[in-house]
């Protein structure tokens, strides 16, 4: 990404004139181009962020002094109040504090003539991408960018587990694209075919209506789906987390099994509805094994007939220990973590074969079980499959600007691209949301740059860290180098991905599930009719990376 010094004040009124004018025009020209201007922050944003750090310190200080003072948590809840009151006031003087404290940055000079971006997918990728354009557009008025996704929301899957445990409502980890980036186009239609000779996206909108869209340069960001390798029986009776779907589903799955435990005579019967297999001891995975034990274990007061002692949680990986991209020790305080709660850890062994009844190890062992979640991997999406471009093992290669091998201008981030990192000898880079979204705000620095005939930059990154709740008020987390693990870890989790998720409102609705939490058991109602089989559906793919800023 190019360096962009601050201006000095005669060009930065040039500038501001500029980018006024430029406003304007695009508010002439309003939703018929795409072009629209940007609404300054408002108060109300203001108040909801202080809101936000007020009942984030209410929480830690919580939290930390309840153990010492002995205290319920009800019995602080008028200083909750106070918090929610004070942060709401100190608000909007913060935030506009912190917008005068941010330096103008010099952009690229205007493209001439118009030029169609066309950007497939709405994942962390590709709304980072579309984010990056809308900045460049009021010096760059010849953009027109369309932004093309199946749904029509920014899902923010480090939440997902959160959502399956009962934790947060679903709606507020997602953020409608429209929303999310006001001045893009945004078409939802499912895409057919890419015709990188014609310079054509082949769709089908949501009435069935078939169309071809042009561009002038395009960016894939269609992310990944699990990849279950063809395992017998797999595909149509695990479980996904991949989407808000998925999420409800697997929620809705295990309140479904206690229910028949609950009802069942049989021993031998009641252990298999009360088994909750994991494949995959990342971080998807065990995030999934932790949240469904909080969730099951939340709960068991709602049926009687169900001791402590029965469920059984079992996590399937292949390799020696869980957590491989955390450092030893952090990785050996998850595997003791988890097995001191009772959690099973088979390591070195994969998943074989599933049917309804049971899921089956490559060792041979047969484990009677009615719930087996899949987190054991993915693969790029199927729509790259028939594109005559280079692709190593299903994703796409490009180059260090992400512009993809042997194109002009055809570019690709996230799951679906191979993206060599610089930093460490061109090894491919993680796959993770934090590279996605940068890499989207790079890609959209990089067609620019081609569009006005400047040389695009390589992409360079180096990962903050990594973070992984394990259950019950713990996580572990490594900061450049720096580890935690706990509750601080569990604060920290918390509060990071809380300051991340899109959008004030949004982060509100999420704490204060969190808060309500607190105070109230987590609901057991049935938001959908409860199915025993639960075949795993090659959704609209969406990330499952975990970023840590």
């Amino acid at each position: 990404m190019g360096r962009r010094p601050e201006l000095d004040a005669t060009s930065g009124a040039s500038m501001g004139t500029r980018a006024a004018r430029t406003g304007r025009q695009a508010g002439r020209e309003g939703q018929a181009t795409g072009d629209l201007p940007l609404p300054p922050p408002g108060l109300a944003g203001g108040v909801v962020d202080g809101m936000l750090l007020g009942v984030l310190a209410w929480a830690v200080l919580a939290l930390t002094l309840l153990p010492t003072l002995g205290k319920a948590a009800t019995a602080l809840f008028p200083t909750l109040l106070v918090s929610l009151c004070a942060g709401g006031l100190v608000g909007p003087g913060l935030q506009a504090a912190l917008r005068q404290r941010s330096p103008a940055r010099r952009l690229s000079a205007p493209a001439r003539g118009r030029q169609r971006v066309v950007i497939l997918g709405g994942g962390f990728g590709g709304v980072a991408a579309a984010h990056r354009f809308e900045q460049l557009l009021p010096w760059t008025p010849g953009l027109d960018v369309t932004l093309v996704s199946q749904g029509n929301s920014l899902l923010f899957t480090p939440m997902l587990a959160e959502v399956a445990a009962g934790s947060v409502e679903a709606a507020n980890v997602s953020v409608p694209l429209r929303a999310a980036c006001p001045r893009t186009r945004f078409r939802r239609a499912e895409v057919l075919g890419i015709d990188p000779a014609g310079q054509a996206i082949h769709l089908r909108s949501a009435d069935g209506v078939l169309e071809s869209l042009p561009y002038d340069h395009l960016v894939l960001a269609v992310g990944a789906v699990p990849n279950m390798r063809d395992l017998p029986g797999v595909a149509a009776n695990a479980l996904t987390l991949k989407t808000l779907e998925d999420a409800r589903r697997l929620r809705d799955h295990v309140i479904g099994r206690l229910e028949q435990a609950d009802q069942e005579d049989d021993p031998r019967e009641r252990r298999r509805w009360l088994t909750f297999v994991v494949a995959g001891g990342g971080f998807a995975g065990t995030e999934a094994v932790a949240s469904v034990f909080d969730l099951v274990h939340s709960v068991l007061r709602y049926f009687p007939h169900v001791r402590p002692n029965e469920p059984r949680f079992v996590l399937v990986h292949a390799r020696e220990r869980i957590l491989p991209e955390l450092g030893g020790r952090l990785a050996g305080y998850a595997h003791g973590k988890l097995e001191a709660r009772g959690i099973e850890l088979r390591l070195g062994t994969t998943v074989a074969a599933a049917d309804a009844g049971g899921v089956v190890l490559d060792d041979g062992e047969r484990l009677p079980a009615r719930t087996l979640i899949w987190a054991a991997g993915s693969r790029p999406s199927p729509l790259l499959a028939d594109l005559p471009l280079a692709r190593h093992g299903g994703a796409v290669l490009v180059d260090p600007t992400l512009r993809v091998r042997g194109t002009a201008n055809v570019w690709a981030v996230g799951d679906c691209a191979r993206v060599p990192d610089v930093e460490r000898r061109g090894a491919p880079c993680p796959p993770t949301a934090q590279h996605a979204v940068r890499q989207g705000k790079a890609v959209a620095d990089n067609v620019v740059a081609a569009m006005t005939g400047r040389a695009p930059e390589p992409f360079r990154y180096r990962a903050l860290g990594f973070l992984v709740p394990l259950g019950h008020q713990s996580a572990a987390a490594e900061l450049r180098g720096v580890r935690f693990s706990g509750l601080p870890a569990w604060l920290l989790w918390r509060g990071l991905y809380l300051w991340k998720l899109p959008g004030s409102q949004k982060r509100l609705r999420v704490l204060l599930d969190w808060t309500v939490e607190l105070f109230f058991p987590r609901d057991i109602a049935l938001t959908s009719g409860e199915r025993r089989g639960a075949p795993a559906r090659a959704a609209a793919p969406r990330r499952s990376g975990k970023p840590a800023a």
